[in-house]
């Protein structure tokens, strides 16, 4: 009877509750966490039609595009500032100037002479240092550059538009396009692709002779479209009409990149995942750790994780309902990792044979940005010459400099350990960091210098900066 009454008791407790919290004008969001329980799948069956699908995310499109360009206007200048006498490989204008906003009465320097307590405190810690939301963080999945889009649907009539969200930043933030392709073993050619963005209409034509058959197949593999979180078959991609897919170059155009954004797939919740940046695929024969938590220790173990689960937000059991490639890993996985391994650096004419700069081709500016480089800037410890990667993870523990906060469905509570990614080719490859929140590498002297609490002086990030352009 104890144990009855007990139970009645609790009950009639949970009920007031309950009434209290709806009494309060509480009660939905409150009621809604209780019958929802939190899950690491997305939903295998879907209930809503396709065509109520695509007419709602359209409605709601404005909105959210609306939402994000305020949140970019309030943290950077996106003016078009190039920089006057410095182009990518290819000619491409590189933006100069610092474009994150400081909190108004701040100034880099006052920033630097307080400790991070202080800034986390006050709130100071600059926006556009915060972590960058996805265009539509609670929806994520691939959006790709506008020229992108055009240029595929031109040369294959295969359209990478989403009909619920548009790519945020401005053209002039992003790489070349298209950008050039260098071969570590046809270094004498310069740049193979001839101008053009590598495809499956062209890629033969393009390489047969300079590549051998089994590299010519790894190439036809990373230019051929498979199935896609969200360009695909199913009712609930986000292409208006069934789709082939995404190609490994749709991303990593002409072994490059083109920026375009994703979420990782290896962290949940949603709030939680990291933004991110297409790296380039330059240079891989150097690297040693793969993966957006740099779990995977070899290219071919990214390729076919890529395929399987990459594609599909890590999710094995989308990735079957969408038609999952699997690759054979003796013949195909081989074959594409072998063509990545291929994909060289842009030449650097400033750099000797050790990494470091030939002092009969340089200014006394980028001399002395080398010499901060390598001295007080402390940038050598994670980035070594000759190709400016340790292949290490570090934590910066961004998170000393802000309080936890929900930035456009993105919670914002650090980065963790993040991975040293090669500095040769900088120039070609903005926006910066893993997550694209910095804009130009004006910028990304000014995070680090923040950061990391060197204290370099105006003189110092300017020729640090001058240097950077030279790898």
């Amino acid at each position: 009877m104890r144990d009855k009454t007990r139970k009645d008791y609790f009950g009639v407790l949970v009920a007031a509750t309950v009434i209290a919290v709806l009494l309060a004008g509480v009660g939905l969001p409150v009621m809604q966490a209780l019958a929802e329980n939190p899950s690491s799948y997305a939903p295998v069956v879907v209930k809503e039609d396709f065509a109520t699908t695509m007419a709602r995310m359209k409605a709601a499109k404005p909105a959210v595009m609306k939402k994000q360009m305020d949140l970019l206007d309030e943290r950077y200048d996106m003016s078009d500032r190039p920089a006057r006498g410095v182009t990518m490989s290819r000619g491409k204008a590189v933006q100069e100037g610092i474009r994150v906003t400081l909190p108004s009465g701040t100034t880099w320097e006052s920033l630097v002479e307080m400790t991070p307590l202080q800034i986390r405190e006050k709130g100071l810690f600059p926006k556009g240092f915060l972590p960058l939301p996805h265009p539509n963080h609670p929806e994520g999945g691939m959006v790709f550059p506008q020229h992108h889009i055009d240029e595929i649907n031109r040369q294959e009539g295969r359209d990478l538009t989403r009909f619920d969200l548009d790519y945020d930043l401005p053209e002039h933030f992003l790489p070349e396009y298209p950008p050039p392709l260098y071969l570590t073993t046809r270094p004498d050619l310069g740049d193979v692709s001839q101008g053009k963005v590598v495809t499956i209409d062209n890629y033969y034509e393009l390489f047969n002779g300079i590549l051998n058959p089994k590299q010519i197949e790894g190439l036809r593999l990373l230019v051929t479209p498979f199935p896609q979180q969200q360009f695909n078959q199913t009712e609930d991609r986000r292409s208006a009409r069934p789709h082939r897919g995404v190609t490994c170059f749709d991303c990593h155009v002409n072994g490059h990149t083109n920026a375009t954004t994703h979420l990782v797939g290896d962290i949940r919740p949603q709030e939680f995942r990291h933004g991110l940046d297409t790296p380039p695929l330059r240079g891989v024969n150097i690297q040693r750790l793969f993966g957006s938590q740099r779990a995977i220790k070899s290219i071919e173990d990214f390729t076919e994780f890529e395929q399987r689960a990459a594609y599909f937000d890590g999710d094995p059991v989308i990735a079957t309902k969408k038609g999952a490639n699997i690759l054979e890993r003796g013949s195909q996985v081989h074959f594409m990792a072998e063509m990545q391994e291929l994909f060289d650096f842009p030449p650097a004419p400033k750099l000797d044979i050790f990494g470091k700069l030939d002092p009969s081709k340089v200014t006394e500016s980028e001399l002395r940005g080398q010499e901060v480089f390598f001295d007080k800037s402390r940038c050598a410890e994670c980035h070594p010459a000759p190709y400016y990667t340790d292949n290490l993870m570090h934590n910066l523990r961004t998170e000393r400099f802000f309080k936890p906060q929900m930035i456009n469905g993105r919670m914002a509570v650090g980065d963790g350990p993040i991975k040293t990614f090669p500095l040769r080719g900088i120039k070609d490859s903005p926006p910066y960091l893993h997550d694209r929140r910095l804009l130009t590498l004006e910028d990304t002297v000014e995070f680090f210098n923040l950061i990391t609490g060197v204290e370099l002086t105006k003189q110092e990030k300017q020729d640090l900066v001058a240097f950077l352009r030279c790898l």
